[in-house]
């Protein structure tokens, strides 16, 4: 199977305007002069930023709607008395003062927000306020304030882009796979509405978002049917990963592409604890880590195994270079080996 060339026109035209890059760049750089210059930091801080935001936002939806029905707004976000957390609000406040709000109790409020048992929240829960000054905060809010988040290709793209600039691979293997490679595998795989995706390894949520947008562009029925748009914002998508930033930016990446709650965990997928969830999943789209270690006694018994049959299997792949030696998984016949050899 070959990716069309209108798939790859598509691929190469989704890329955030100049005007826009700038302003990110204009953040980025903001962080640098202020003293934050470790990359995933300034993603995270970022990323606790648009999050605020986006619960302002939401705030406003409820009210609007209440305007219209004049039901009165459920499950509000910010009770009578917290209109100093909005974004709206302390935004407008003067750089010593918004300091102290946000790092005082926004920051506070957003780790309290746990026990909705929403994924974002409970990725907040550790939120750690780490910007250094009020002028480098009242900068970034600016900045951040300048840029629409209206559309959800704009969303997604900008947050990309972020990411893009994490090129460096983690103390464990992680490492950003790149945006082509990503959407290469999720061709071939041609993930369906009704599929249970996840990625065992899910980093910043590569995989689980670029799945994500091939069933909107190809499947836009489901987008349309309440039952399948459930099952997309609700139990399509699924992500685990031990590093708890990685899950935090992951989440966010998930919302700004428009999934509204994709089941992003803690877990080592290689435990014990992970090895009932053999058969849940109809797709696995993953790039694990190749670096690490393992405690051998908490890894499932099935998983020893399988890591004595990888390691042979590996060997022998270096001295059968030529002969392309792999293993499919057999999952339902949809793994990704699998399907590469099928095309050969």
């Amino acid at each position: 199977m070959s990716v069309s060339d209108d798939r790859l026109t598509a691929m190469v035209g989704r890329v955030i305007t100049g005007d826009l890059k700038n302003k990110i760049d204009r953040v980025w750089d903001a962080f640098w002069s202020g003293g934050i210059s470790n990359p995933l930091e300034v993603i995270e801080q970022i990323t606790y930023l648009l999050f605020i935001r986006r619960l302002d936002e939401l705030q406003r939806l409820k009210e609007r709607e209440n305007e219209i029905l004049g039901e009165g707004i459920t499950n509000p976000i910010f009770e009578p008395g917290q209109e100093e957390l909005r974004w709206s609000a302390f935004r407008h406040e003067a750089p010593a003062e918004m300091f102290a709000t946000v790092g005082q109790k926004v920051f506070p409020f957003l780790q309290n927000m746990g026990t909705d048992g929403s994924t974002y929240s409970e990725h907040m829960k550790d939120a750690r306020f780490t910007i250094p000054t009020p002028a480098l905060l009242s900068k970034v809010v600016d900045m951040l304030d300048d840029i629409p988040m209206e559309n959800r290709d704009t969303n997604g793209d900008l947050y990309e882009y972020m990411l893009s600039k994490l090129s460096t691979s983690g103390t464990n293997g992680q490492f950003r796979t790149p945006r082509h490679i990503i959407q290469l595998m999720v061709d071939l795989m041609e993930p369906k509405p009704g599929d249970a995706i996840c990625d065992p390894a899910c980093g910043t949520a590569g995989f689980l978002v670029a799945a994500s947008e091939y069933v909107r562009e190809n499947h836009p029925e489901a987008m349309s049917n309440d039952f399948q748009r459930t099952q997309f914002h609700r139990s399509m998508f699924h992500g685990y990963d031990f590093d708890s930033t990685m899950l935090r930016i992951g989440s966010m990446n998930m919302l700004l592409h428009g999934v509204e709650e994709p089941d992003i965990r803690y877990r080592d997928s290689l435990s014990e604890g992970a090895s009932g969830d053999a058969e849940k999943y109809t797709l696995i789209l993953a790039n694990p880590p190749f670096a690490g270690s393992l405690d051998y006694e908490a890894t499932s018994k099935d998983r020893r195994c399988q890591l004595v049959e990888a390691t042979a299997l590996v060997s022998s792949s270096f001295s059968n270079t030529s002969r392309g030696v792999r293993k499919p998984r057999q999952a339902r016949g949809r793994s990704l080996s699998s399907r590469a050899m099928e095309s050969r």
